[in-house]
This record gives structure tokens, sequence and C-alpha cells, in this order.
């Protein structure tokens, strides 16, 4: 049903997603964060619709001015809409957006952000995390719009409680992970404090 092409960019070797329905070659691309030219050839050559972002820090949307002007549509949540350059739609909680006949399940996990995303692929045990959950932990809330017990709230409920161990977890920097692999640890990340 689905294929995920995954594309390293920037300075800081962010992760995009393009998520592809394989019976319409519709796709979607999460995070235009850097190397407008290549996201741009991805986007014609995997007939991307849609831009969905995880969050609004600075390295996850340099390209977003880029892509927009091509003609794509850029969403985020509302509460770092004012992070990007500009932007077309707003996501909610619990929203499904369509890619051919796949659908994506928007989950708000606040805490490296304000307005973090995650997007689960409905039928296919694959979760895009953003920058709210890696191997080994959550992501980084030591800045102005992080917070640490509300990270930690999101992945507990948001993620660990509802979700199957083997949820494979596609974060928006470095490796993949699993549900499985990471919620034995979350005592461990609450008692040391990041």
């Amino acid at each position: 049903q689905v294929e995920i092409h995954k594309l390293v960019v920037g300075p800081v070797d962010n992760n995009v997603f393009v998520v592809r329905c394989r019976q319409t070659g519709e796709s979607l691309l999460v995070d235009a964060a850097n190397e407008h030219e290549q996201l741009l050839e991805l986007c014609r050559e995997l007939e991307v619709g849609k831009i969905v972002e995880t969050h609004g820090h600075w390295d996850h949307i340099q390209a977003i001015p880029q892509l927009r002007e091509a003609g794509y549509q850029v969403a985020v949540r509302a509460e770092d809409a004012a992070m990007l350059p500009s932007y077309d739609l707003l996501l909610e909680d619990d929203d499904l957006l369509e890619v051919g006949r796949l659908r994506l399940r928007t989950i708000h996990t606040p805490g490296h952000t304000p307005g973090s995303m995650c997007f689960l692929i409905e039928g296919s045990p694959v979760l895009l995390s953003g920058d709210t959950l890696f191997p080994g932990g959550p992501g980084n809330t030591a800045t102005d719009l992080g917070d640490f017990p509300t990270i930690i709230s999101s992945i507990e409920q948001r993620l660990f409680t509802p979700l199957a161990a083997g949820t494979i977890v596609m974060p928006g920097h470095g490796l993949d992970t699993t549900i499985g692999a990471e919620r034995p640890h979350l005592d461990e990340w609450v008692a040391r404090g990041w």
C-alpha cells in the first residue's frame, strides 16, 4: 500500500519523508527542511500534492518559500504557524490526511514545540515522529518553546499508550526505532530530566 522515501538534507541532517500511495502514485512530503532543488525534483518525480510540517523549528522549514512558489500547499499546526515564513493550511489533532488511498492521522504531541505533530500511517505500522520521539528519548526541550513534562506526557499518552510495540518510529533526524524498543525506558528519561 505505502512506500516511504527518505532524504537527509541540510546542516543538521534533517530527515525529509515522502509518503506515497502505491495504488494511485499520489504522495505527501513531510518537512520541507532544506535543499529545495532536491525536494522540488522529488516532489515532481513522486507526484507530491501537499507538504505537512511536524513543527516550526528553523531546520525543518528552510525550503518552504521555494516549494510554495512552485505551487505546493504547506500545512502546519496553529501553535507553530507563526514560526514559518508562510503557510496555507492549519492542521488539527486527529485529522485524517488522504494521500491517494492512504490515510495519515495527525497526532498533536506538544513539548518540543507547542504545535509539534506526529503522523501515523493508518493500516501500516509507521509513525513519522518529527522531533518528538527518537531512539533513546524525547526531542530537545531545552529551548524557549520546549517543555519537558509536556513532551513526556505527549509521548506517554499519545504514542506509548495507544500504539502497538511493533510501530516503526521514523524521526526528524537520525535512525528509526520502534515503540516497543523505547517504551520501557520512559521512567529513565523522566529520572534524567531530558
